[in-house]
Protein backbone atom coordinates (compact mmCIF):
# COMPACT_ATOMS: atom_id res chain seq x y z
CA UNK A 1 0.00 0.00 0.00
CA UNK A 2 1.41 3.18 -1.34
CA UNK A 3 2.28 5.95 1.49
CA UNK A 4 0.16 8.68 1.88
CA UNK A 5 1.48 12.51 1.05
CA UNK A 6 0.58 13.73 4.52
CA UNK A 7 2.53 10.23 6.16
CA UNK A 8 5.33 10.93 3.59
CA UNK A 9 5.23 14.99 4.86
CA UNK A 10 5.42 14.03 8.68
CA UNK A 11 8.44 11.38 8.12
CA UNK A 12 10.28 14.26 6.37
CA UNK A 13 9.65 16.26 8.96
CA UNK A 14 10.51 14.15 11.97
CA UNK A 15 11.25 15.53 15.31
CA UNK A 16 15.06 15.20 17.05
CA UNK A 17 15.14 12.24 19.05
CA UNK A 18 17.00 11.46 22.49
CA UNK A 19 19.76 9.46 21.25
CA UNK A 20 21.94 7.35 23.67
CA UNK A 21 25.19 8.89 24.67
CA UNK A 22 27.21 6.42 22.93
CA UNK A 23 25.49 7.36 19.80
CA UNK A 24 25.47 11.45 20.45
CA UNK A 25 28.95 11.09 21.71
CA UNK A 26 30.31 9.19 18.33
CA UNK A 27 28.22 11.92 16.67
CA UNK A 28 29.40 14.59 18.32
CA UNK A 29 33.43 13.62 17.43
CA UNK A 30 32.58 13.33 13.98
CA UNK A 31 31.21 16.89 13.65
CA UNK A 32 34.59 18.19 15.62
CA UNK A 33 36.32 15.99 13.10
CA UNK A 34 34.94 17.53 9.91
CA UNK A 35 34.67 21.05 10.64
CA UNK A 36 35.38 23.50 13.08
CA UNK A 37 32.75 24.18 15.76
CA UNK A 38 33.46 27.72 17.52
CA UNK A 39 30.42 27.16 20.38
CA UNK A 40 28.12 24.60 21.87
CA UNK A 41 24.74 26.28 20.46
CA UNK A 42 26.27 25.71 16.93
CA UNK A 43 27.01 22.10 17.77
CA UNK A 44 23.80 21.66 18.95
CA UNK A 45 22.17 22.94 15.88
CA UNK A 46 23.89 20.31 13.77
CA UNK A 47 23.51 17.62 16.24
CA UNK A 48 19.75 18.65 15.78
CA UNK A 49 19.92 18.53 11.78
CA UNK A 50 20.76 15.09 12.06
CA UNK A 51 18.02 14.28 14.36
CA UNK A 52 19.60 14.19 17.67
CA UNK A 53 18.00 16.53 20.49
CA UNK A 54 20.84 17.81 23.24
CA UNK A 55 20.01 20.23 26.07
CA UNK A 56 23.25 22.06 27.03
CA UNK A 57 23.72 20.80 30.31
CA UNK A 58 24.42 17.08 28.60
CA UNK A 59 26.25 18.66 25.92
CA UNK A 60 28.55 20.61 28.18
CA UNK A 61 29.11 17.27 30.21
CA UNK A 62 29.70 15.15 27.00
CA UNK A 63 32.04 17.74 25.65
CA UNK A 64 33.76 17.76 29.16
CA UNK A 65 33.84 13.89 29.64
CA UNK A 66 35.16 13.47 26.09
CA UNK A 67 38.30 15.72 26.93
CA UNK A 68 37.64 18.34 24.09
CA UNK A 69 39.10 21.34 24.75
CA UNK A 70 37.77 24.76 23.53
CA UNK A 71 40.22 27.01 21.90
CA UNK A 72 40.46 30.01 19.80
CA UNK A 73 39.62 28.75 16.44
CA UNK A 74 36.94 26.50 18.28
CA UNK A 75 36.45 22.93 19.64
CA UNK A 76 39.37 20.69 19.43
CA UNK A 77 40.38 16.70 19.57
CA UNK A 78 43.27 15.90 21.91
CA UNK A 79 45.43 13.95 19.93
CA UNK A 80 45.65 10.74 20.84
CA UNK A 81 47.45 10.14 23.99
CA UNK A 82 48.02 13.45 24.10
CA UNK A 83 48.08 13.69 27.88
CA UNK A 84 50.03 10.56 27.92
CA UNK A 85 53.12 11.41 30.18
CA UNK A 86 55.64 12.11 27.34
CA UNK A 87 53.27 14.62 26.06
CA UNK A 88 52.52 16.78 29.15
CA UNK A 89 54.50 19.62 28.41
CA UNK A 90 52.84 19.92 25.14
CA UNK A 91 49.27 19.45 26.49
CA UNK A 92 50.08 21.96 29.13
CA UNK A 93 51.56 24.26 26.89
CA UNK A 94 48.48 23.91 24.42
CA UNK A 95 45.98 24.79 27.43
CA UNK A 96 47.73 27.77 28.81
CA UNK A 97 48.71 29.16 24.82
CA UNK A 98 44.77 28.68 24.48
CA UNK A 99 43.62 29.91 27.86
CA UNK A 100 45.70 31.73 30.45
CA UNK A 101 45.07 35.74 30.56
CA UNK A 102 46.62 35.81 34.39
CA UNK A 103 47.99 33.95 37.16
CA UNK A 104 47.98 34.96 40.51
CA UNK A 105 49.44 33.58 43.47
CA UNK A 106 47.41 33.86 47.13
CA UNK A 107 49.06 32.04 49.55
CA UNK A 108 48.91 28.18 48.58
CA UNK A 109 46.65 28.84 45.93
CA UNK A 110 47.20 30.09 42.18
CA UNK A 111 44.13 32.14 40.98
CA UNK A 112 44.19 31.30 37.28
CA UNK A 113 41.91 34.29 34.80
CA UNK A 114 40.52 32.93 31.74
CA UNK A 115 38.37 34.03 28.91
CA UNK A 116 34.68 33.40 29.98
CA UNK A 117 33.62 29.56 29.34
CA UNK A 118 37.87 28.63 28.94
CA UNK A 119 37.73 27.87 32.96
CA UNK A 120 36.22 23.97 32.43
CA UNK A 121 38.20 22.71 30.01
CA UNK A 122 41.23 24.09 31.56
CA UNK A 123 41.27 22.88 34.45
CA UNK A 124 40.52 19.79 33.03
CA UNK A 125 43.82 19.53 30.77
CA UNK A 126 45.69 20.48 34.16
CA UNK A 127 44.21 17.79 36.13
CA UNK A 128 44.92 15.47 33.37
CA UNK A 129 48.55 16.76 33.14
CA UNK A 130 49.41 15.57 36.48
CA UNK A 131 51.45 18.63 37.97
CA UNK A 132 53.46 17.47 41.36
CA UNK A 133 52.65 21.06 42.56
CA UNK A 134 49.00 20.75 41.69
CA UNK A 135 46.78 19.21 44.33
CA UNK A 136 43.18 20.28 42.77
CA UNK A 137 41.55 22.68 40.93
CA UNK A 138 38.63 23.93 41.24
CA UNK A 139 36.63 26.13 37.97
CA UNK A 140 33.87 28.72 37.49
CA UNK A 141 33.32 29.91 34.59
CA UNK A 142 36.37 32.54 33.77
CA UNK A 143 38.27 31.75 37.25
CA UNK A 144 40.09 28.51 38.37
CA UNK A 145 41.56 27.85 41.51
CA UNK A 146 44.52 25.36 41.96
CA UNK A 147 45.51 24.65 45.25
CA UNK A 148 48.98 23.20 46.02
CA UNK A 149 50.91 22.25 49.20
CA UNK A 150 52.01 26.01 50.55
CA UNK A 151 53.16 29.28 49.27
CA UNK A 152 56.76 28.13 48.01
CA UNK A 153 54.53 25.37 45.08
CA UNK A 154 52.36 27.91 44.21
CA UNK A 155 55.47 30.59 43.13
CA UNK A 156 56.88 27.82 41.71
CA UNK A 157 53.56 26.61 39.63
CA UNK A 158 52.49 30.53 38.85
CA UNK A 159 56.67 30.73 37.19
CA UNK A 160 56.10 27.63 35.23
CA UNK A 161 52.22 28.96 33.52
CA UNK A 162 53.82 32.27 33.23
CA UNK A 163 57.07 30.72 31.75
CA UNK A 164 54.53 28.40 28.94
CA UNK A 165 52.64 32.01 28.14
CA UNK A 166 55.78 34.17 27.49
CA UNK A 167 57.18 31.32 25.28
CA UNK A 168 54.67 32.20 22.56
CA UNK A 169 55.60 36.20 23.09
CA UNK A 170 59.01 35.55 21.96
Amino acid sequence: MPQSPVSALGAAFERPRDAGREERRARILELVRERRIKSQSELAELLAAGQIHVNQATLSRDLRDMGLLKGPDGYQLPRDGAFASEDAGLALYGAVQSYLDSAVVAHNLVVLRTPVGAATPFAVALDRVGLPEVLGTIAGDDTVFIATAGLAEAKALQKRLMDLKEKQRR
